[in-house]
Parts: C-alpha cells; sequence; structure tokens
C-alpha cells in the first residue's frame, strides 16, 4: 500500500538510454503494468550504434549472438546478413525491435537526463533533463552504456585546427567524403583499426597517428548463407543456453589445452588455424594465454611474425608489433586488411611515442623535437581516441544520493558496486552492465539481457513485499569489489595501462573495471543472491524502517 503522504511520482521508473540494455528494460517494465518511461539524448533509438556511424563500423560478436533471446518470434524472423554485423544493420535491428514492441510510445527523444537526485523523505528520483523539465520516478535505471562517453585527447591547439574534425563515436550522420583530402586519424584502438583500411581508400592522403601499438587479428567477415542462419536458428534454444553459462557469452572454440605444455609445431598449428578462422577466439587458443606470460608470449610473437609477414616496410612493420604489455591485456582488435593499409604509398604511419605530437595548427599536427620538428599536413582530423569507458556517461549526469552525496564523490577512489548493478547509499538507482559486472569482457548483450531481468525480477520482489527502498549495503559493495579485483590480480589483465583500468583518462583512478569470473559463474552467483531473499541489499517499506536481507555478499 502507497503510503498517502508521499507524492505519487511521475513513473514508476525512469530509464535513460534507448540502446539494447534501455530497450529491453522498457519492455519489460511495460509487460509488468509498470508506468515506465525512456529519456534518450539523441534522436533515435540505438545507443552506441545510433553514434558511431564512422567508416566501418561493425561488431566484433557473431551476428547472431549479439541480439535478443527473448523473443523467439523475433530471433527467428529476423535475417543476419554477415558474420559480424555492420553498424546500419545493428541500427536497423534496433529500430525494428523498438517498433515490433511499440516502445516508442514511451520514449522521449532528443533529451538529455543531466541530474537525478534522491529525495531522502519521499524516497523519490528527481529526474531533471536539459530543457529544462524535472519529473519523478520511484527507481531510475541507467542504462547508459559502458562505451558510451567519448574521450578527446587534451592536445594543445586541438580547437585551432582550420580544418574539418571528426570523432569515430560522433560521426555525421550523412557519412564524410574524404575523397581528395589529406587525413590524420589519432588513435589505433578497435574503432581506429576498423576505420583506418576504410579512409585510405578513399583520402588521397592518411597519416596515422599511433602511441601505442595494438594486437590486430583479421576479423574474416563473410556473407551468412542461408542455410548457415538456418541451422542456427533452428538451435537457438542450445545456443543461446551455452552462451549465458559461457565464459565471455559468445561462440567461439574451447582452449585446446596449455600453451606451455604444448610442442612449438602443434602450437603454432593451432594458433594458424584460429587466425584463419578469424575473430576473439584466437585469444582463446590455449587456456593459459591470459594467466601465464611464457604461453602470452606465444601468442604475441606469433602476431608479430604476421605483422612481418604482411608489412612490406621492416621499420613500419617494427613500429607496427606490439611490446611491453601481454596480448589481450589491451582490447583486442578486430580487423579487415587492418596491416595490409600500411603497404599503400598513400599511408603513413607516424609512431608517437618516438616523435610525439606537440601540438594542432590551424595547418595540421605537429610532431616530434628540436630539429626533427615535422607539422603534417592535413584537411581533415578524426580522433578514434575511444571511451571513458564505463563511468564516463555516469559521471556526465549530477547523480546525487543519500544526503546529497554524489556518484563522483562516492567514486573519488574508484567505482564501487555491488554487482555492477547497485551503488550503497543511492536507494532504488540501478546500473546496467556497470563497474563490476562482466559487461565489457563479454557478448555485452547476453550481459544486458541477464542484468535487466535480474533488475526487473528484484522489482518484482520489492513489489510483493511492499518495499519502498532498496539500496546495497557497504558491506556486500567492499565484499563484492574485493572479488572483482581478487580474480582479476591472478591474470594477465592488469599489466597494460588499458581502459579497462581507466588507464587512457588522465586522472581516473586505477581500478579494474569489469568482472573477470565469466558470464556464467556471474549469472550463477546474481541467481542465488535472488534466491537467497537478494542478499546484500537492505530495504524499507511504507511507514516502517526495516532489513530485508542485509548480510554481506559470499560465493556461497
Amino acid at each position: 500500500m502507497h503510503d498517502s503522504t508521499v507524492p505519487e511520482p511521475t513513473y514508476d521508473v525512469v530509464v535513460v538510454g534507448a540502446g539494447f540494455a534501455g530497450l529491453y528494460a522498457l519492455h519489460l517494465l511495460r509487460l509488468r503494468g509498470l508506468s515506465a518511461h525512456l529519456f534518450e539524448a539523441e534522436n533515435g533509438v540505438g545507443g552506441t550504434w545510433l553514434r558511431n556511424r564512422y567508416p566501418g563500423a561493425r561488431c566484433d560478436v557473431d551476428s547472431a549472438d549479439y541480439s535478443y533471446s527473448f523473443d523467439d518470434a523475433l530471433q527467428q524472423d529476423w535475417v543476419w546478413t554477415e558474420r559480424f554485423p555492420a553498424q546500419p544493420e545493428i541500427l536497423r535491428y534496433l529500430e525494428h525491435v523498438a517498433d515490433r514492441f511499440g516502445l516508442y510510445d514511451d520514449i522521449t527523444f532528443g533529451t538529455r537526463v543531466t541530474a537525478a537526485h534522491f529525495d531522502d523523505a519521499t524516497a523519490l528520483w528527481t529526474l531533471r533533463t536539459d530543457d529544462g523539465a524535472a519529473v519523478t520516478a520511484q527507481w531510475t535505471i541507467m542504462a547508459t552504456g559502458a562505451l558510451s562517453a567519448a574521450r578527446l585527447p587534451d592536445i594543445p591547439g586541438r580547437d585551432s585546427f582550420a580544418g574539418d574534425v571528426f570523432h569515430t563515436s560522433v560521426w555525421p550522420a550523412d557519412g564524410v567524403d574524404f575523397t581528395g583530402r589529406r587525413v590524420g586519424v589519432i588513435g589505433t584502438g578497435s574503432s581506429g583499426v576498423q576505420a583506418i583500411p576504410v579512409i585510405a581508400e578513399q583520402a588521397a592522403q592518411l597519416t596515422v597517428f599511433q602511441r601505442t601499438p595494438g594486437f590486430v587479428v583479421p576479423a574474416r567477415n563473410r556473407p551468412l548463407a542461408a542455410g548457415e542462419l538456418d541451422a542456427i536458428k533452428a538451435d537457438y534454444p542450445a545456443r543461446r543456453q551455452r552462451l549465458r553459462e559461457s565464459h565471455g557469452g559468445w561462440t567461439i572454440a574451447a582452449p585446446v589445452g596449455l600453451a606451455r605444455e604444448t610442442a612449438p609445431e602443434v602450437r603454432d598449428k593451432e594458433y594458424e588455424s584460429r587466425w584463419a578462422a578469424g575473430g576473439i577466439g584466437f585469444q582463446n587458443t590455449f587456456g593459459d594465454i591470459m594467466l601465464d606470460a611464457d604461453a602470452n608470449e606465444t601468442a604475441a610473437e606469433f602476431v608479430r611474425a604476421k605483422i612481418r609477414a604482411t608489412v612490406h616496410d621492416p621499420a613500419t612493420a617494427e613500429t607496427l608489433c606490439p611490446r611491453g604489455y601481454p596480448l589481450g591485456a589491451k582490447r583486442l582488435c578486430i580487423g579487415t586488411d587492418y596491416y595490409e593499409t600500411y603497404n599503400r604509398d598513400t599511408v603513413d604511419l607516424v609512431d608517437v611515442r618516438a616523435t610525439p605530437i606537440r601540438e594542432i595548427v590551424p595547418a595540421g599536427i605537429r610532431t616530434g623535437t628540436g630539429a626533427d620538428v615535422v607539422v603534417h599536413e592535413l584537411d581533415a582530423i578524426v580522433f578514434a581516441t575511444g571511451f571513458d569507458a564505463m563511468t564516463g556517461a555516469l559521471d556526465a549526469v549530477d547523480i546525487r544520493g543519500r544526503d546529497d552525496v554524489t556518484l563522483r564523490e562516492a567514486w573519488r577512489d574508484g567505482p564501487r558496486t555491488y554487482l555492477g548493478v547497485a551503488v550503497a547509499g543511492f536507494p532504488n538507482l540501478f546500473v546496467i552492465t556497470g563497474p563490476g559486472s562482466p559487461s565489457v569482457l563479454s557478448n555485452v548483450v547476453v550481459s544486458i539481457e541477464q542484468h535487466v531481468e535480474w533488475v526487473t525480477g528484484f522489482l518484482d520482489h520489492l513489489r510483493a513485499t511492499g518495499a519502498r527502498t532498496a539500496e546495497a549495503t557497504p558491506q556486500a559493495q567492499a565484499d563484492w569489489g574485493d572479488h572483482v579485483t581478487g580474480i582479476a590480480a591472478g591474470s594477465l589483465y592488469q599489466q597494460a595501462d588499458s581502459w579497462y583500468v581507466g588507464a587512457n583518462v588522465p586522472g581516473k583512478p586505477r581500478v579494474f573495471l569489469p568482472y573477470l569470473g565469466g558470464v556464467g559463474t556471474y549469472r550463477t552467483l546474481c541467481a542465488q543472491i535472488a534466491a537467497d531473499g537478494y542478499r546484500g541489499f537492505t530495504t524499507t517499506a511504507d511507514h516502517e524502517a526495516g532489513s530485508s536481507r542485509a548480510e554481506p555478499f559470499r560465493t556461497a
């Protein structure tokens, strides 16, 4: 029963973000009869797949798996055309989902949520938008995405450039024609690896500014044959369950043993097989690649040999060879003709560790020191510099919990969550695929579905028990953080300055952000916590203060 002294909220639930997570959350909330509304800053659905329209933008997860599983008719009806879906196809899919399930009626587009404040007296969230409006809700779900807050490097003179400037994650909807132009690309992570070969096909001259070379394996993308897709659809029930129980939530071949225990000629044959197959499965060739530095080096050297065999100029090849960190400790990049692109006469590679970027000037980019200073004259600059991962989109909103404490303050020393879904001191606030969950180390659609279903199941529990608020306990949050950190400590992931630890954002605390225990393990833990009355949360009911399952987190 609702406390008559508490004002009725505008909505039961407000969802922020219209990507995979937000759309599914809105759908499940509506099925429950809850009044729910979604706010989206852009003018359409799609989330990161609406904004990341850069040339070559493509998912590195098989299309049949990078899709919703909650509705069999949907997965049977939709026809994927390629092994790895390109951005336009993913966007069409999400637009179809929003239309098919009537979600547009409860979405406000072109409206950015700028603040979300919890009121201790009413136990309601007040959300303010950039048009000056405000709404209230009992629950708030932040579905803002782990890779959605674009990051621009702080290069002196950045705003002085006389030509055109682009960022891969906010690409113009109408595209860009680089024909006959001199283009500079800063950044060689996943976005740069995909964009560089396509831009090189158009540009009169392409200059790539590389700080840290990445490990790039071939995608081997191809059209899907009708019979192949039919076979996948026939196996969907079992295939989806395998994904949910797997480590990463994707369809890749299992490891064939341990690299340290495999003869070199056999080991290279296995690497060659995975290289020929393409995709992220290369990292999974052997079970000790991410656990043993010597094992990892066998995979790393195999890739370096491929680079040397592909790139004609020996000096360029060596500049492209990654060193100083383990393969996979930075996100493994999946590319098409990436290394081959450097054989073009119209493509130059600048090693900014050897010749640093000094400043951007009206004519282009100045690099080097002393007598080696060079101005690379350009007509356009493309920043492929990635994101403020996992926390950037949340930091962009003024989120305040109990006692007016901001989320930025609570996360001053690094993000701490319970299960990657809740934050102590922020009642009735849920984050989808937040820090401390598998998120970016998984097929994120599998993780999104699990998170959304878990959160909406929790809301069912709260409504059934008459709970007015629910929040993670500080102890459960601390224990979960220790669990996440402990698992990461036993791997090679922390041996690189990667965005997995926030290293790409100056001043950001170094905390390993995702949960490394695996999708299947994480799902089991979440199910156990729910079965135990949502252990680790404290709840209060109308008219009274009380405690639900306020014990600390434990793995069993």
